[in-house]
């Protein structure tokens, strides 16, 4: 199968998308980079018009791409997101890596933490049934002597 047959066969989703693309300027607007970079540093909109010294209703502008802030503002904003004004603008430079980069990675050490789990349950079931057949053989070797 070659290439062009590869992508005719699976659509190409923004989950098959490398981390850099996320929010490249193909993928995402400045209000999506605005938008996730604000919920990556957990805060709410009302907090960070605040920090702003803006309006929410600004802020909410501005993550709807109905207008965009002034050169001081993105100054501010990059500071308090912790993340770079030329990624805020076009997804370029120091930004936020793609939402669940590393759940496979997680998915995988979950799998391992539960096969982990069941198979102690199953040695502690073991021993434990081996220690209920020792004590029986206790009490009946006490009992005869």
């Amino acid at each position: 199968m070659d290439d062009l047959e590869a992508l005719n066969a699976k659509p190409l989703t923004t989950i098959d998308m490398p981390a850099e693309d996320w929010y490249g300027p193909d993928a995402a607007t400045f209000g999506d980079r605005l938008a996730a970079a604000r919920e990556y540093a957990q805060m709410s909109q009302a907090l960070m018009a605040r920090r702003l010294g803006i309006r929410a209703s600004t802020l909410r502008s501005w993550e709807q791409d109905l207008s965009e802030p002034r050169a001081n503002h993105l100054s501010i904003m990059a500071g308090v997101l912790n993340v770079s004004m030329v990624w805020l603008m076009n997804g370029e430079g120091e930004g936020l890596d793609a939402p669940n980069a590393d759940a496979a990675e997680t998915d995988a050490d979950v799998a391992t933490i539960l096969r982990d789990m069941r198979d102690l349950r199953v040695t502690i079931s073991q021993s434990s049934e081996k220690l209920g057949r020792l004590e029986k053989r206790l009490r009946a070797a006490l009992k005869d002597t």
